[in-house]
């Protein structure tokens, strides 16, 4: 169960995997195993720093700085990682029902709705030399800012008719995690084939010889 805690564990960090092809597939892939039985991998506030700096979106500053306000704002630092799994719940639910053509919970899009939200009103947008470019322009010590360009992407995602077609979700049935199919003929069963795809292949060969056939 996701914890308030702000301090990291003991021992290495947790080296999170990128392979959704899509920062908010990704963020959905922070739970190892199923749906049913799950490896949480969020399990404190700084595992959700963790993440964001490893996906890019927080800078080592950044990162650095959430991480002393989690030490003196333990109570806000728990809330926004509870709110964070929970986003990334009805998110997974929201993902496996676009891919599925299946009818959205309310109660899933409400949850995404009101952080996308806010997430949206930290966008600016500046000029440049070569034209405007958006920023992030929220201020340094929110401490959800990690989950604004993956709400983002999953409003780029699922209003993309040709990308949200490609929403797969891993074939192995040890697996939940999502990637974007961009395969020529849409057909890429595993998320990682280093993993999930040789676990298979391993499998089936067993099958094969386990009678000498």
């Amino acid at each position: 169960m996701a914890s308030a805690e702000a301090d990291p564990p003991a021992g290495p960090e947790y080296a999170f995997e990128f392979t959704g092809g899509r920062l908010c597939l990704d963020f959905v892939n922070t739970v190892s195993g199923t749906r049913a039985e799950p490896k949480e991998r969020l399990t404190t506030y700084a595992d959700l720093v963790a993440w964001g700096r490893q996906a890019g979106v927080l800078g080592e500053r950044e990162a650095q700085r959430l991480g002393q306000l989690a030490k003196r704002r333990p109570g806000e630092a728990g809330r926004i990682l509870a709110d964070a799994v929970q986003l990334r719940e009805a998110m997974f639910r929201i993902f496996c029902g676009a891919a599925e053509c299946r009818a959205q919970r309310p109660g899933d899009m409400n949850i995404l709705n009101a952080m996308l939200s806010r997430a949206l009103g930290q966008v600016r947008l500046d000029a440049t030399a070569e034209g405007c470019v958006r920023v992030w322009a929220g201020g340094a010590e929110a401490m959800d800012r990690m989950l604004w360009p993956v709400l983002r992407s999953a409003m780029d995602l699922l209003t993309s008719d040709d990308e949200r077609e490609r929403i797969h979700k891993c074939e192995s049935p040890t697996c939940d995690w999502l990637f974007l199919d961009t395969s020529r003929n849409h057909s890429r069963r595993w998320c990682d084939m280093k993993t999930c795809g040789n676990r298979a292949k391993a499998h089936r060969y067993y099958a094969r010889h386990k009678h000498g056939d």
